[in-house]
């Protein structure tokens, strides 16, 4: 620590003099979305730099801008003024904003001056209720979150991770599986590495943050274009290359690895590009995964857009990513958490997604937009079991066999028009065609029936099956009156699986009560099928495999909600949202029984359940606060606490908690800058998070029955009745940016240290069948992660 502190000393005597960067971007009707020519945009407090106006395209270019957080201000006749603060200006990267101008209600001649622009404003207007906008910029700031999207979710009201070693998200108590990921406006399967079929997250994102833009995270009553969802969306953009000057970027960081990232301009039509690719380094480094087996992975990302031309605008999209990992049960200690000592399990996955775009404007007013894409996700795991370990009977059996494989085809179409300044329409559909590929083989839990000394090997999952669900959908914004909004849609849902149809209504009102005082109200009916793991399983009837929960029926779920928001002070801001959420359909057992579809999804199986049928209920309510400090004068923070119940009842009508019924989360991040150097335009920075969540229930291991089985056999009389000790983890960021004072050039870096007090978070209680005990298994203790960054 003593070295790496000179270090940073050292480095700040490099860049001693005056420092600037270029602000540039484009200025759109959010309604319409339609380039505004003519906008003004200034920089605020600095009256030596003169302001600009945009071209026909909405574009503009602010350049000699000093190093450092600068804030601009946009106005247009008719259209409510905004600032946006907090714009990172650094010497190796041009600063791209793109501005969204709300056209004023009444006022047609003139310049509106509205307050600071909210932060927290969805990007997608149609949105009203229960969202949040996020940015690249709060992805890799705050500590602890590993570059990840999903763990920065988790610092949102409302949301909680299961535990350290993945990236699950649980929304309002919802399973992990009831989340929706969308990229460039169509459904993708889980953008992660190491994932598996039917879940929604893993140990490690394939998402790499430098490509996203400011996109929306959903988490109830969602707009009639967002369907197959329970729990919430992730509506994720990549952002375009840049379409002036070739920009660099290298990094280096333990857990997003060694990478390398190019964008430049594309042709003469105000074309660009945009690739990036990964590799893994944690194998290098050690540590940090809760495994010491080495974890291989890498993806590569790609944004192209072709510019203008007469047919509309065509861009092309994507993510390829691959994965590996063996577990070697020689390496393998007691308490890892996904392996054994008397396992060699070997697991690879792939996922990818590739797209055509295509946007063509009719009118002033209104556009098209239209995507074919194609997406799949892999993967495979093979285990050889050790008996009789580590004496002169030991000997190897293959044990467990798996190999799935999730294709799509996708097809989205929207026709978005604004009537006027009070209305905007939007309606369109989507087509997604399924191919499922998928087979389990195992001897997991089952007895020797054939008497060979060896579990029975089962097939459970055998099928290649391929299914459509359509969606078409129509939704509007009103503004009824200056204060008063209302967005209404409906959404429809068909699958050629279970031949079900549902009409789907969604509906919030935004009343702005005074000038700093907004109250919000919002109802939606959601429904999302049954994830594929336990649609496919097969039943032995009469020796022949029968799929007996093909034909399940839609989970279905209404959403309520209620918020409060207020302006406390200039960039502080508090809201408070209630909500309900009743679900109704969801898989359980013909006969009385504990089990349920809404406690799937926090690890990489599913339950092996058939003859299921959609009777199954269950509800979550809760209390959200929130408490932010844009950042200003150097510092930001933000406080958010959940206070929540989750519960579900199995075919026997006992009310009991869900797995991810923790009752309450609350997180604590703040951070600060201190300008540096002779010009103070290099930046010193720390960062810090708390949070606490209560334990998560669990089924508890029926120890004796277990002994006799010679595998885990849980209590399921009891499901979820106990408890794990609360979750405590504190994480602590610090580093240094840096920019040149004479070339295109800058540098950050920084050390993360994740769990800084070693707390021992449980992970689970399980049954070791090589010590007949039960073992109880901590999350990942203290962890250092440094990254660096170059950009030139």
């Amino acid at each position: 620590m003593k070295n790496i502190t000179v270090l940073l000393f050292l480095l700040c005597t490099i860049f001693t003099y005056s420092q600037t960067g270029i602000i540039k971007g484009e200025v759109l009707d959010k309604q319409s979305e339609s380039p505004l020519l003519g906008a003004t945009i200034e920089l605020v407090n600095n009256t030596k730099i003169a302001g600009v106006i945009t071209d026909i395209d909405g574009r503009f270019r602010l350049e000699d801008i000093p190093a450092g957080r600068q804030t601009i201000r946009i106005s247009y006749i008719g259209f409510e003024t905004i600032t946006i603060p907090n714009i990172v200006v650094t010497t190796g990267k041009d600063a791209v904003v793109t501005v969204n101008l709300i056209e004023a209600f009444n006022q047609l001649d003139e310049v509106v001056i509205t307050p600071e622009t909210n932060k927290d404003r969805p990007r997608n207007e149609m949105i009203a209720v229960s969202a949040r906008q996020f940015s690249l910029e709060e992805v890799t700031r705050f500590s602890g979150g590993r570059s990840d999207v999903g763990r920065l979710a988790a610092n949102f009201a409302g949301v909680s991770t299961p535990d350290d070693s993945r990236n699950d998200i649980v929304v309002r108590g919802n399973s992990p599986t009831g989340l929706l990921w969308r990229l460039e406006g169509i459904p993708i399967p889980s953008p992660n590495h190491f994932a598996t079929i039917g879940t929604t997250g893993s140990p490690v994102s394939a998402l790499n943050p430098n490509m996203l833009k400011n996109s929306d995270f959903i988490t109830s009553a969602f707009p009639a274009e967002y369907g197959n969802a329970l729990g919430g969306v992730f509506d994720l953009g990549f952002r375009k290359g840049n379409s002036d000057d070739y920009e660099y970027t290298l990094q280096m960081g333990a857990f997003t690895g060694v990478e390398a990232m190019a964008e430049g301009p594309l042709g003469k039509k105000g074309g660009s590009f945009l690739i990036a690719g990964r590799y893994s380094l944690i194998g290098l480094i050690g540590g940090g995964t809760g495994t010491s087996a080495i974890p291989n992975y890498n993806d590569l990302s790609f944004n192209v857009d072709f510019g203008k031309s007469k047919l509309g605008r065509f861009s092309v999209f994507g993510i390829i990513g691959t994965s590996n990992i063996d577990f070697l049960g020689n390496d393998i200690e007691a308490d890892d958490i996904f392996a054994a000592e008397d396992e060699d399990s070997f697991v690879n996955s792939r996922f990818g997604v590739v797209g055509l775009k295509h946007r063509i404007n009719v009118g002033d007013n209104s556009y098209f937009r239209t995507i074919i894409a194609g997406s799949q996700s892999s993967n495979q795991f093979e285990q050889d079991r050790y008996f009789n370990l580590n004496t002169p009977q030991e000997r190897k059996i293959k044990f467990d066999e798996v190999d799935n494989t999730e294709s799509r085809l996708t097809f989205s179409t929207l026709f978005n028009t604004k009537l006027s300044s009070k209305t905007t329409i939007r309606t369109g559909i989507l087509v997604e065609n399924f191919t499922v590929e998928s087979f389990l083989n195992t001897r997991e839990e089952q007895l020797d029936n054939d008497g060979d000394g060896d579990p029975d090997m089962v097939v459970f999952i055998d099928t290649d099956d391929s299914f459509s669900i359509v969606q078409p959908y129509i939704q509007g914004k009103f503004r009824l009156t200056e204060k008063l909004t209302l967005n209404t849609g409906l959404h429809a849902q068909y699958s050629t699986l279970n031949e079900q149809f549902v009409l789907e209504p969604r509906a919030a009102i935004n009343w702005k009560l005074a000038p700093k005082h907004s109250l919000s109200l919002g109802y939606g009916l959601h429904n999302q099928l049954v994830p594929f793991p336990v649609l496919f399983l097969n039943e032995d009837i009469n020796g022949v495999p029968v799929q007996t929960n093909r034909n399940l029926d839609f989970v279905q779920s209404n959403h309520f909600v209620l918020g409060y928001d207020v302006r406390l002070a200039n960039s502080w801001r508090g809201k408070v949202e209630v909500y309900y959420q009743s679900i109704t359909n969801a898989a359980v057992e013909p006969f009385p029984s504990s089990y349920s579809s809404l406690t799937e999804g926090a690890s990489f199986e599913f339950s092996r359940r058939v003859s299921l049928v959609s009777e199954g209920t269950g509800f979550n309510q809760g209390v959200e606060l929130t408490l932010e400090k844009f950042f200003s004068q150097g510092y930001y923070g933000l406080l958010t606490a959940s206070f929540f119940e989750s519960k579900y009842e199995g075919s026997d009508g006992i009310e009991r908690n869900t797995p991810f019924n923790n009752g309450y989360v609350l997180n604590f991040l703040t951070g600060r800058e201190f300008k540096i150097g002779k010009a103070k335009k290099n930046v010193f920075f720390v960062d810090t998070k708390l949070t606490t969540a209560g334990g998560r229930y669990f089924t508890p291991v029926d120890l004796a029955a277990s002994q006799q089985a010679g595998f885990q056999i849980l209590q399921e009389n009891i499901a979820f009745s106990e408890q794990n000790d609360p979750y405590i983890r504190w994480d602590f960021k610090f580093g240094i940016k840096f920019n040149s004072d004479k070339k295109k050039r800058s540098h950050q870096f920084y050390i993360d240290l994740q769990n800084v007090t070693n707390n021992e978070n449980i992970f689970e209680r399980r049954y070791n069948r090589l010590t007949n005990t039960i073992n109880e298994v901590n999350q990942i203790g203290f962890f250092p992660d440094v990254g660096y960054r170059f950009q030139f």
